[in-house]
């Protein structure tokens, strides 16, 4: 399939290397939409809706591509946890993470712009926290403020000091893009991976 060109839907750093870990040329592009849960949707429908939201703002903008659009939503106690935005609120999650575990849900889809046709899944990662006291929560965000990840914690990094345990069936996808999945889906549509 090399006459159709891959477009990345995301503005995160992270996704964009895990995705060169595939050694496939492609394209990134940050779709603007509203990243808002809706009433009464769970956290894994939320991050799969927003996977798909942006897969199809980046199709109107490149209507001859195949697109992956991915999103993650970290759960605990049924509660949904974004991206903090802030210190003050990286904070709050991981006091509200230590001692804990969560769920860390991957939307994932990949649609074949051209024709519409659409594949879709949610990965989730079980993932518990050590107890953290405030002078370690401090020292994380004083080295690592990971305001732009779900659970304020990076497990690529530091973060993973914070973590007692991770169960889950792809190691990327609490990165923020399930490669195992999107290999299996990008040969699903004929791209040679590897």
């Amino acid at each position: 399939m090399t006459d159709i060109s891959i477009i990345l839907a995301s503005g995160s750093t992270y996704r964009r290397e895990l995705l060169g870990r595939l050694g496939l040329p492609f394209e990134a592009w940050s779709p603007d939409i509203d990243e808002s849960a809706l009433a009464g949707e769970t956290p894994a429908r939320t991050a799969e809706r927003l996977a798909r939201s942006k897969a199809q703002a980046a199709a109107a903008r490149h209507p001859r591509s195949l697109i992956i659009g991915c999103d993650q939503v970290a759960e605990v106690a049924g509660a949904a946890l974004g991206k903090p935005g802030s210190l003050e609120k990286a904070r709050a999650q991981l006091a509200q993470l230590s001692g804990r575990e969560a769920l860390f849900h991957t939307g994932l889809v990949l649609l074949h712009a051209p024709s519409g046709r659409e594949r879709a899944r949610v990965v989730t990662t079980d993932v518990a926290f050590r107890r953290l006291d405030a002078a370690e929560i401090e020292r994380y965000l004083a080295r690592e403020p990971a305001l732009d990840c779900a659970g304020s914690a990076k497990s690529e990094g530091l973060g993973i000091a914070l973590l007692s345990r991770l169960g889950g069936s792809d190691p990327t996808a609490l990165v923020g893009l399930p490669l195992i999945a999107l290999s299996e889906m990008l040969r699903a549509e004929g791209v040679q991976v590897p």
